[in-house]
């Protein structure tokens, strides 16, 4: 590690960074724009400018730019030299000449970047007097206002958007001071991470529209650790609370997990929370509402006989939930929500996971592979972060090449130079067209069966003791030749895979494929359907058709759901047999949907938002979250109900967790996920409100002009205050990020061990799975199913806004959301004299679903990728073979 002397003091620094992360990682004050530690340097702004000098006998030195200047042994170089200040402070006042004065209705006053460097650099008179330079804004679609006017020319924002996200509909135009960043006319912007720019831009130029309409400053929003509830990646965020109402979700920075970037679904998901939708209180059959106490006495009465009994858990229901529930009937009457095939996907999944002996990577170890197999899955759907994480590793070949001519990582622009269009290989086999197209090395489409038979065949060119396949194409052979000696040439291969298929054997496939490489560095990473998939799996259970038959043979009377809307995990005609066999059916649940509308008792539930739980992500890491909000007055968390009703005497969460930890093997380590309710810093509580929340009179002023006591918080160590602790929480507590000078989102390098690494202290969470390294080959191969004419095999097609329901009750998400349809090989338009956009009918066990049709070229011929989880996909019945018709017209 070289010794640097930084105006006059010597300092240790890791070699490999340039000065400015140098600088910021020693916990030196030193004004930037336009880089940023995810994307590297390009030396656009030249604010980060010091002075260099070549030795002890040189006084004057010469000015450098630190993002683009490495660190070596023996640099001299000096942060408050004349020179170097004057110069940053004439950056800042150039910047400034066009800049508006609008602070105070901007959108990032209090939280602006532009407005920290400023104030750093000394800059407060403004000198020019001269006509400022203006621009018309764009319409950018539901997520992101624009406001072009305050843009400093950084180039963050395309930088990010094309380079790092691989959007195409946003860049910059003109020239000189006149350039302009937006797309070339109005429209929504196309790219599923483009909110992030929100947090990238230094200043107001992109804000979040959605909290926009909900307004508040950053200091006035009660805040509080959380996880996102949309996908099975867990990524960690911050939801924002004021007067009752969640306002917004921003990133929260996890080293190992999202580090500095959400999808579009996790962060403007979160409306659901405040929807109409929402159970507010306890409700009869017909929407008859009755008081909580009648509500529990009556939830113990129907509970009886507790043999009678069947509870059935949710992948969306946090671990706390799912255990009471378990506690509550028994285990062996505990149902998981899945159907059979489901509950074989999630133990095939657990099954690999525990004893591959391939890596089971973090998102962040998924960036530096470098060739990725994905097979079966679409995680730019599923799993859209995963899917930014292989955007990146697909630039490891480039970082490789420059390596080798000297020219380190972070050096943006020349890396990329030197790159062109080499990337590291990335083949896709899948069901139909992904975003990740665009950076393959190949694709493969084909059905279920063939994705996994190709699997198989990379499985055995990798290793000859690998089951051999029967019956493959010479085109399917030469294309698994390829992929695994791309595979056997890496150093750190990946193979993704998932549940996307709803086919085990693709799964199975993939552990083969991970177990017949022979690199180290190999790894594994499956991708499962919700935010507790996993957590609900390693709970174990039974499936929906066994609770039809205990409720049909009168071993059963009584149904009890947690959280789960079971015509989304099942056909319509099993759920709606299951429900009409059940004497009582009662729903504990946050969101109205169909199964509330034929429940005899609704009681209502706390959202994430408003209640403290843990989730397992698809990774197997224990993550808690914590309640921003109190919840209504009639409403709790969903494991209370369950312990009012006989689950068990836990008083407070802590009592809950420390029983799933004891009862539970497979979760033993889930109780240090996060320090329990008793965790205090000096005596004191976290606070969820920052020093300078206001109002908390003012806004009751209409109730009472006094300010009551605040509320107290028994399951977390936060509290519902501006008092507490303020010193720097451990992670799993830490909501936002603030320093002295460091108002911004950029202040997260205050609190990482290293600049864009893990945070001190330690990212949040414990793995709970473990790999033994003792899988065997799984050798059960599928026969791939001859097409019959006039069929098709009915696959799922998953959509980023719409598969999944929590984001759906977003009206910003809802705004994206389009109706159910079918995509068909455009040969299989022909056939049935159909075009884009012309209604079809599939007929399901007697029942038929309309669907609008769209061409794409990347489904075979002989399937049909149908919406999944769009309204009208409940009575679907996936991988099976059905009949399709052009619909008849409407009279």
């Amino acid at each position: 590690m070289p010794n640097i002397e930084i105006d006059g003091a010597i300092h240790e620094v890791d070699g490999g960074q340039n000065l400015l992360q140098a600088c910021l990682a020693l916990g030196l004050d030193l004004p930037y724009f336009c880089w940023h530690p995810a994307m590297g340097s390009v030396g656009a702004c030249r604010q980060c400018v010091v002075t260099q000098y070549t030795g002890p006998e040189d006084r004057r030195g010469r000015l450098v730019v630190g993002c683009m200047t490495p660190v070596g042994e023996g640099l001299r170089i000096s942060l408050k030299n004349d020179a170097a200040k004057e110069f940053r402070a004439d950056i800042i006042e150039l910047l400034m000449t066009n800049h508006p004065h609008d602070c105070p209705v901007c959108e990032e006053g209090g939280q602006c970047h532009l407005q920290d460097m400023t104030v750093m650099t000394g800059h407060t008179v403004r000198r020019f007097r001269g006509k400022k330079r203006t621009h018309r804004n764009q319409y950018l679609g539901p997520f992101i206002n624009h406001e072009m006017n305050r843009c400093i020319a950084c180039y963050r924002c395309v930088r990010y958007y094309q380079d790092y996200a691989g959007g195409k509909d946003l860049g910059v135009f003109g020239a000189h001071h006149h350039v302009y960043f937006g797309r070339s006319e109005d429209g929504v912007l196309e790219n599923e991470f483009s909110g992030n720019l929100v947090e990238v831009c230094p200043t107001g130029v992109f804000t979040d529209k959605t909290y926009g309409k909900r307004y508040s400053r950053k200091w006035d929003l009660q805040t509080a650790p959380s996880i996102c509830v949309h996908c099975s990646l867990g990524c960690n965020t911050t939801p924002g609370e004021r007067y009752g109402e969640l306002r917004s979700i921003v990133n929260r920075y996890h080293g190992e997990i999202n580090r500095y970037f959400l999808c579009d679904r996790g962060r403007f998901g979160y409306g659901f929370v405040n929807s109409e939708r929402r159970i507010l209180q306890p409700e009869l059959r017909g929407r008859q509402a009755i008081s909580p106490d009648a509500a529990r006495e009556l939830l113990k009465s129907v509970l009886e006989p507790a043999e009678k009994v069947i509870g059935i858990g949710s992948p969306r229901a946090s671990l706390e939930a799912n255990y009471a529930l378990r506690e509550l009937v028994g285990a062996d009457r505990f149902y998981t929500g899945w159907t059979e095939s489901g509950n074989e996907l999630m133990q095939t999944v657990l099954e690999v996971l525990r004893r591959t002996d391939a890596l089971n990577p973090t998102l962040a170890q998924i960036e530096q592979a470098d060739a990725v197999l994905i097979l079966g899955e679409d995680p730019s759907n599923t799993a859209p972060r995963l899917a930014l994480s292989v955007r990146q590793a697909v630039r490891n070949a480039g970082f490789e090449l420059a390596a080798k001519v000297g020219i380190p990582h972070w050096q943006d622009d020349a890396v990329r130079e030197v790159a062109q269009d080499l990337r590291s290989p990335l083949f896709i086999a899948s069901c139909a067209s992904t975003r990740l197209d665009g950076i393959a090395t190949d694709v493969f489409r084909g059905t279920p069966d063939e994705i996994a038979c190709l699997g198989f065949a990379v499985a055995r060119n990798l290793n000859p003791k690998a089951p051999a396949v029967r019956n493959l194409s010479a085109s399917l052979k030469d294309k698994a030749r390829v992929i695994a000696d791309a595979l056997k040439n890496a150093q750190r291969p990946l193979v993704i895979s998932g549940t996307g298929c709803l086919d085990k054997t693709v799964i199975e496939a993939a552990a083969n494929v991970a177990k017949a490489l022979q690199s180290g560095g190999k790894a594994l990473s499956l991708v499962v359907p919700e935010c507790n998939s996993t957590g609900l799996a390693l709970l174990s259970g039974h499936s929906l058709e066994e609770a039809e038959k205990a409720l049909e043979s009168g071993a059963a009377e009584t149904v009890l759901i947690v959280e789960n809307d079971l015509y989304r995990h099942a056909g319509k005609s099993l759920v709606d047999r299951l429900l009409d066999r059940a004497k009582y059916v009662v729903l504990i649940d946050h969101s109205r949907h169909p199964i509330a509308g034929k429940a005899d008792l609704v009681l209502p539930a706390a959202s994430f938002a408003e209640t403290e739980g843990t989730y397992v992500n698809n990774e197997g890491r224990a993550q808690r979250f914590f309640s921003v909000m109190l919840p209504g007055a009639e409403m709790q968390d969903s494991w209370q109900w369950l312990r009012d009703a006989g689950a068990g005497n836990w008083e407070h969460a802590d009592s809950i967790i420390a029983a799933i930890a004891s009862g539970i093997p497979g979760l033993k380590g889930v109780a240090d996920a996060a320090p329990g309710a008793g965790f205090r810093i000096s005596g004191m509580k976290i606070p969820r409100q920052s020093q300078r929340y206001s109002g908390r009179t003012a806004m009751r002023a209409n109730i009472a002009v006094s300010e009551p006591k605040q509320p107290v918080d028994p399951d977390s160590p936060l509290a519902f205050s501006m008092e507490g602790a303020a010193v720097q929480p451990p992670a799993a507590l830490m909501s936002s990020a603030w320093a002295p000078a460091w108002n911004s989102n950029q202040s997260i390098i205050k609190f990482q061990a290293e600049v864009g690494g893990h945070l001190q202290g330690g990212d949040p969470g414990v793995r709970l799975l473990e790999s033994s390294g003792s899988l065997d080959w799984f050798a059960a191969f599928p026969e791939p199913a001859k097409a019959a004419k006039g069929t098709w095999l009915v696959v799922p097609q998953y959509y980023i806004f719409g598969s999944e329901p929590l984001s759906s009750g977003s009206p910003a998400i809802a705004e994206q959301v389009n109706g159910l349809c079918v995509l068909l090989n455009p040969e299989d338009l022909d056939a049935l004299q159909t075009k884009s956009g012309d209604a079809l009918e599939l007929q399901f066990d007697g029942q038929s679903t309309v669907a609008e049709a769209k061409s794409d070229i990347g489904v075979p011929i002989g399937v049909a990728a149908v919406s999944f989880g769009l309204a009208g996909s409940e009575g679907i019945d996936w991988l099976t073979r059905v009949p399709i018709r052009k619909a008849a017209a409407e009279v």
